[in-house]
């Protein structure tokens, strides 16, 4: 691991432009001394990292807090309702709605959201991407030799398929009710509804296991193919030896992992300062050399076509607040046709 780190701190030697956050900026958050960032990213893997090079570069404690969605959504909920924010920066999938539903969130974005991509910026100010998750479906090479998977959604109809497709049962967009959403994007729902019908008859796997464990059972040969997985997933495994490929599908749902300031933030001036790194392309080339995806388009994953725009396939871009209207609708169709 600590190779990793210094793979990640090395990436800032390499940076293109410098970046330069605001004076002003950078003095008051040395005064604020540290931040507290409620995250839901892996620590070993990014979040000590991104720390590390933050702390080093502006003299500012980074304090993470590792969690899950629905913890940060709780726990910063109480602390607003106490009266006692302790998070200064939060980020996730699908954290902001309920928490800007809450009143807790701060309107307010860093000075690189006016250049960056619409499709990463919260047209109500509210949030900037991070970093982006790739859905698409895996593949073990041993069950599917390359080049003979499927490519389209009507080759996942063969019957040399039956029983030997996987789908996380979550709900999330890593899972049945994200596959339900992205062929709706691709189909309409009438055609939609009908090739979702026919998959059914395929009597997939559904796995109450989050989508990396979904990818685990593929590459154990359980089944032959994973659907809705995270495409990054599949090649840091390959890379470690394990018979796994991810395909490059059209359309590709892509989700936004995003990052905000609470409200009543205790330190908001170490809180902006993280943001405005975390958005930089020297904070988006420690994502990359993490095997995250980067959000800027300047910077590429490590494994190039990982990103959709490089990759040569289509993107579905989904903000935290689309998911969130649509997955209740979603994850009821998928009850529905698959459990």
């Amino acid at each position: 691991m600590e190779g990793r780190w210094a793979l990640a701190l090395c990436a800032l030697a390499v940076a293109g432009t410098a970046h330069a956050a605001d004076e002003s900026l950078i003095a008051a958050a040395r005064k604020d001394g540290r931040v507290v960032w409620y995250t839901t990213q892996i620590i070993n893997q990014l979040v000590r990292p991104l720390g590390d090079a933050f702390e080093k570069k502006y003299g500012v404690k980074v304090d993470a807090v590792r969690s899950d969605v629905s913890d940060i959504v709780l726990r910063i909920t109480n602390e607003a309702k106490a009266g006692r924010m302790e998070a200064d920066v939060f980020d996730g999938t699908a954290t902001v709605p309920p928490l800007k539903r809450a009143g807790v969130v701060m309107k307010w974005q860093p000075d690189a959201a006016k250049t960056m991509p619409k499709q990463f910026v919260d047209q109500d100010g509210y949030w900037v991407a991070n970093n982006v998750y790739v859905h698409t479906p895996v593949f073990n090479t041993q069950l599917v030799p390359r080049g003979t998977e499927p490519r389209g959604w009507n080759d996942l109809l063969d019957p040399k398929y039956q029983g030997k497709i996987a789908m996380s049962a979550l709900v999330s967009s890593s899972s049945g009710p994200g596959l339900v959403g992205t062929v709706f994007a691709d189909m309409g729902e009438d055609k939609g509804m009908d090739f979702l019908r026919k998959l059914a008859g395929q009597r997939l796997g559904n796995l109450n296991q989050a989508a990396r464990s979904m990818v685990d059972q593929v590459m154990a040969g359980e089944y032959a193919l994973g659907l809705q997985a995270f495409n990054h997933h599949a090649v840091i495994s390959a890379a470690q030896g394990a018979p796994v490929d991810w395909i490059k599908w059209s359309p590709a749902m892509t989700v936004l992992s995003i990052v905000a300031l609470t409200k009543d933030a205790p330190r908001p001036n170490a809180g902006k300062l993280l943001v405005d790194y975390l958005v930089s392309e020297e904070g988006q080339r420690i994502f990359a050399a993490s095997d995250y995806i980067p959000m800027d388009p300047r910077v590429p994953a490590k494994a190039k076509d990982l990103k959709p725009e490089d990759g040569g396939f289509r993107p579905l871009y989904l903000t935290p607040e689309q998911l969130d209207a649509s997955i209740g609708k979603w994850a009821d169709i998928y009850k529905s046709l698959f459990r």
